[in-house]
């Protein structure tokens, strides 16, 4: 029976011991089945996995290494495959004394034993090798290696025998199975002319030319003599078997590593997925904001423009408004100058009584030329300020628009750097470091990213000449409200919606409401004034700083600390009037002059209550030039 998935339930960690034993008792009911056809051992818990055909080591092993170090494997998973090794370690432990299924040998002659000792690395023995003059290449290693060349020898090392003035000569095979076959093919060869280890132990004595070999066992390793020397400094005994299970060893921990790196591969690969999904997310969120800030902005200056647009057209037709007006009036007089003329016939007196209206006429027509000289002026400079005013604000936007734009290409080389640098990492751990192609392609993505990053500090210089310029129209646009400021003091004068307030001065109006309520009529007077006096001089001390920084959705901002000692005494003592008089002239120095801490004057609508436009005050004057003449 296969393990079904829709069986499982949650467990956690800590009821994994506790759940071994249900699936423990349901394998040795039979319910699920370890035991193949072919007497092959499987995981009946790995339904699906392309590997189902294990002996009982790997199996053993396999459980063991899933139910206490897999960190993919469900809490479930991990406690089956516990009972399972429980299992195999319990009810099929005879299954371990079965022969393992070594790596299929070619057959030899004499098929070596299991637990036959063998030298190894392999080693053949050559023996009774007579020195003479006409046999000396026979002491040479090479002339042996070339002998049995068809065994494939690695090396061949030659040995004394001091005792019957004999050679000996040792030849080294491949530490593999094939070297091993070699070997055995080597000490055959002998055996077929019975000149093996045999026939030579059988003639000591009496062994004629002939020379003698066979493959190195125990005996030879244990023996006296040169050869068991060697054998003891340059080998060691081992049998078939353990051969086998070293192989088998090493391949399993080799399979186990290799399984751990592809796990940690892949759970890298997930990550760096997830923050590439995650980045690509924050991408499309900022390309969207972006967006919507465009498409506001680009409402918001259609919208000025229209107000802009408006705004000049009134002004043109109270222009022509006032000319008309003008020309009525000159007409006027003109009719009134033709009337005088007609009545010249009339009595003296009544001729300088016209004469006296006809200077006055002449004053009056002569004053009205000036004025409208004067408007004309007026008219013209109010139309250049117009223009200027056009074309600084059509500068500035343009040098806004171009701002934007050098900030969607950095904002998007940026990105395009960052998604690059994401590439090249994914490279780096998908790639192999001797696969040209991978390499090439690297290559060319770090000499893309090198081109955006100089692109990049391009835009940055760019950017930077673009800011340069800007803060120097933002200067001269400070100077000429200065300049206004300075020229219009007296113009501006008198309760008017446009005007100039002195911020950071203290109201004297609640000081004086105040204290008329507590004091006599000439006391309270005196007291305002002092008291006013007062906290105006204490604004001006800088070390007096009664503000606190909060941060709002990520940004910092000064507020007033109501908690502060001396305005907490001022509004318990003095009431909320000159508690918000004092405050509003704080805000007011803080805002405008926070580093100076005197008063300053500023342009401002006293209407709405806010800091006036270049805009807001011209339009004012356009509008009021009459009264303001007057006034002069």
């Amino acid at each position: 029976m296969e393990y079904s998935s829709d069986e499982e339930s949650d467990i956690s960690e800590s009821e994994i011991n506790d759940y071994v034993d249900k699936p423990y008792e349901e394998l040795r009911a039979g319910k699920y089945k370890v035991k193949a056809a072919n007497s092959n051992l499987r995981c009946p818990f790995c339904a699906g996995k392309k590997k189902q055909d294990y002996r009982y080591k790997d199996l053993l092993q396999h459980a063991s290494g899933v139910g206490k170090g897999s960190a993919n494997r469900s809490a479930k998973q991990k406690a089956n495959h516990l009972a399972l090794a429980k299992y195999l370690q319990t009810d099929l432990a005879t299954e371990s004394d079965q022969p393992q299924r070594a790596i299929e040998q070619e057959p030899v002659s004499q098929t070596p034993k299991q637990d036959d000792l063998f030298v190894w690395p392999w080693v053949g023995i050559i023996v009774n090798i007579v020195t003479e003059p006409k046999n000396k290449d026979m002491v040479d290693a090479e002339y042996w290696l070339k002998k049995f060349a068809k065994y494939k020898p690695l090396e061949a090392h030659i040995l004394w025998n001091s005792e019957d003035q004999t050679v000996q000569a040792i030849l080294t095979f491949n530490q593999d199975w094939i070297g091993f076959k070699n070997a055995m093919g080597f000490e055959k060869n002998f055996e077929m002319d019975h000149l093996g280890k045999k026939e030579w132990s059988e003639r000591k004595g009496n062994l004629g030319p002939n020379i003698y070999g066979w493959f190195a066992r125990a005996d030879d390793y244990n023996s006296e003599g040169a050869i068991g020397d060697y054998l003891r400094n340059n080998g060691e005994l081992k049998t078939i078997s353990d051969l086998v299970q070293e192989a088998a060893q090493n391949k399993n921990d080799i399979v186990a590593n290799l399984a751990n790196k592809i796990d940690m591969t892949n759970e890298t690969l997930e990550h760096m997925q997830y923050k590439f999904n995650e980045k690509s997310i924050s991408l499309m969120r900022m390309i969207e904001e972006k967006d919507k800030l465009n498409q506001a902005y680009y409402e918001e200056s259609r919208k000025m423009q229209r107000l802009a647009q408006n705004h000049v057209r009134r002004i043109l037709e109270e222009q022509e408004k006032l000319n008309y007006e003008l020309e009525s009036k000159r007409k006027e007089l003109d009719s009134w100058s033709k009337e005088l003329n007609k009545r010249e016939a009339l009595t003296e007196r009544e001729r300088q009584k016209l004469d006296e209206e006809k200077k006055k006429n002449d004053v009056r027509n002569s004053s009205l030329k000036m004025a409208s000289i004067e408007q004309k002026r007026a008219d013209e400079n109010v139309l250049r300020l117009v223009e200027e005013q056009k074309r600084e604000k059509e500068e500035a936007l343009n040098k806004i628009l171009e701002l934007e734009k050098q900030l969607d290409t950095k904002q998007k080389l940026e990105m395009e750097i960052e998604e690059l640098k994401g590439k090249i990492q994914v490279m780096k751990h998908l790639g192999d470091q001797d696969d040209t192609g991978v390499q090439k392609k690297m290559k060319e993505m770090t000499e893309e990213l090198e081109g955006k990053v100089g692109e990049m500090d391009d835009l940055e210089a760019l950017n930077h000449t673009l800011i340069v310029k800007e803060r120097q129209s933002n200067d001269e646009l400070q100077e000429a409200r200065k300049e206004l400021i300075a020229g219009l003091t007296d113009m501006l004068s008198g309760r008017t919606n446009i005007g100039i307030k002195r911020m950071g001065e203290i109201d004297q109006k609640p000081f004086h409401n105040t204290c008329k309520q507590r004091f006599p009529t000439d006391e309270a007077v005196l007291k305002s004034s002092m008291l006013c006096s007062e906290w105006q001089e204490n604004l001006k001390k800088p070390e007096w700083h009664p503000f606190k920084v909060i941060t709002v959705d990520g940004n910092s901002r000064e507020i007033l600390d109501e908690e502060d000692e001396k305005l907490k005494n001022l509004k318990e003592e003095w009431g909320n009037d000159i508690y918000n008089a004092v405050t509003t002239a704080l805000l007011e120095m803080n805002e405008y002059n926070p580093s100076g801490r005197y008063v300053v004057s500023e342009l401002w609508n006293f209407k709405e209550g806010r800091k006036a436009t270049l805009k807001e005050v011209i339009s004012y004057i356009l509008k009021n030039m009459k009264t303001l003449k007057r006034k002069r």
